[in-house]
């Protein structure tokens, strides 16, 4: 399945929710899991972005329906991103057949 990047940034009433009731982080990856994306990692970072998960899904309209039904409910931002495996990646730049 391909991989993505998403970032995330929190607006006030997410970090509100967040402060209140920590563990909600591994709730939405639930709830994520159940729209068919598999969250392989997940950290919390310092600067522009509050978390970068890192997902598998079957395609990139299933990762978009993610993004917006995460994105409609008002307390996060997301940016995602496809990652291309290196090794694949080096193989298109050879020509080699898939």
């Amino acid at each position: 399945m391909p991989t993505f990047l998403m970032f995330t940034t929190l607006g006030p009433d997410g970090a509100a929710t967040l402060r209140e009731k920590p563990e909600r982080v591994k709730e939405v990856n639930d709830e994520v899991e159940a729209l068919g994306v598999k969250v392989l990692a997940q950290y919390v970072l310092l600067g522009p972005y509050d978390f970068c998960n890192i997902l598998e899904a079957p395609n990139e309209k299933v990762m978009a329906k993610v993004a917006l039904v995460l994105g409609a409910r008002g307390t996060v931002k997301t940016v995602t991103m496809p990652a291309i495996p290196v090794d694949d990646y080096i193989a298109e730049l050879r020509g080699d057949p898939a």
